[in-house]
């Protein structure tokens, strides 16, 4: 392969995340080929003792000092750049101030280097928010904290960077009105501009992905998409009017539906390319349910590819070496695709 290469973050180091991407490495390398991981070196060799056992041959980790050495590091052999200063001691599988600030930094790390145009794409392993939050950072997750990167970089407020959080496996597609909101706020957050907004963004998107105009639906917020206002108003004065906005903006989408059948109806893209969700919760249960092993987050909006698996830290079982890398796998295939790579 030729181009740039991929950058994996390291993740929460008392998740996880290392021990997934040791995985990855070891059982599909030639899918791997082209990637590095952007971490701490400690924390991953602690991950490959993890997976191999006491008695097993831990895989080696090659040290690079740049993204474009990665094509030097032989097969078998993970290509690992030192972005963080070695954390101080934590416990695995617990929150913590010292990984939560490796797994933060390596994010901002990787997204300087999207933006710099050093790397294809970043394909991120998990964090807990309560540790990057313990750790200082202002920010809930990924997405905000990529959408604050990417919104510095480009001279603009948070605000003028619109991103959104998709969901997709092999049989569902969910893009998210908003993301890490309480039910309550995420409610009130339901208005025609962030409806249209979204529905502008997934159609931008899929459209690159799919080469063609996808097929969009959009869920309702309250039960039966309101019952013509028996059960709330919200589809009338807000969803339908974003809808028609952007039906004459030329966007395939349809709705509001129920939102206990669309994503019946969506499953296996039979009637439709991907749903609109109102919030975390309606779009993320479906996708999760038809299994997070296959899972993978992708943010749309942003002026560079960023997936990651559909899963969380795991910490009931982080060190333990019996993390599946299934999803991690299935968002690096993803970012290879949408990176062109």
């Amino acid at each position: 392969m030729n181009g740039k290469p991929i950058v994996i973050t390291l993740g929460d180091p008392a998740g996880i995340g290392p021990e997934i991407i040791v995985k990855a490495f070891r059982d599909e390398p030639d899918l791997l080929h082209g990637c590095f991981v952007a971490g701490d070196l400690g924390s991953l060799r602690r991950a490959t003792r993890a997976v191999t056992g006491a008695d097993g041959l831990a895989m080696p980790v090659g040290l690079i000092e740049a993204p474009e050495e990665t094509w030097d590091i032989p097969p078998r052999c993970i290509p690992l750049l030192q972005v963080v200063e070695p954390p101080a001691s934590f416990d695995m599988g617990a929150v913590s101030a010292a990984a939560g600030r490796v797994a933060g930094e390596c994010v901002v790390w990787a997204a300087r280097a999207a933006l710099r145009g050093e790397v294809a794409a970043i394909v991120t392993a998990p964090l807990h928010k309560e540790s990057l939050a313990a750790a200082g950072f202002a920010y809930p997750g990924h997405t905000e904290l990529l959408q604050a990167e990417s919104a510095a970089h480009l001279g603009r407020a948070v605000a003028d960077v619109p991103v959104r959080m998709m969901l997709a496996n092999h049989e569902l597609r969910t893009v998210l009105v908003s993301i890490h909101l309480s039910l309550r706020d995420a409610i009130a957050a339901v208005n025609v501009d962030g409806v249209r907004q979204t529905l502008r963004i997934a159609h931008e998107a899929l459209s690159r992905a799919l080469g063609r105009a996808p097929r969009i639906a959009v869920a309702g917020l309250n039960p039966h998409a309101g019952e013509g206002g028996l059960f709330g108003s919200e589809e009338r004065q807000v969803i339908e009017p974003a809808i028609a906005a952007a039906r004459a903006d030329g966007i395939d989408a349809r709705g509001p539906f129920a939102p206990d059948t669309v994503f019946m109806r969506a499953r296996g893209f039979a009637e439709f390319d991907a749903v609109i969700a109102m919030y975390h919760d309606q779009g993320l249960i479906p996708v999760k349910y038809l299994g997070v092993e296959q899972g993978v987050n992708v943010t749309l909006g942003l002026p560079l590819v960023r997936t990651s698996p559909d899963h969380g830290t795991a910490f009931d079982i982080a060190g333990t070496g019996r993390a599946d890398a299934a999803s991690l796998l299935e968002a690096i295939r993803v970012a290879r695709s949408l990176a062109g790579v």
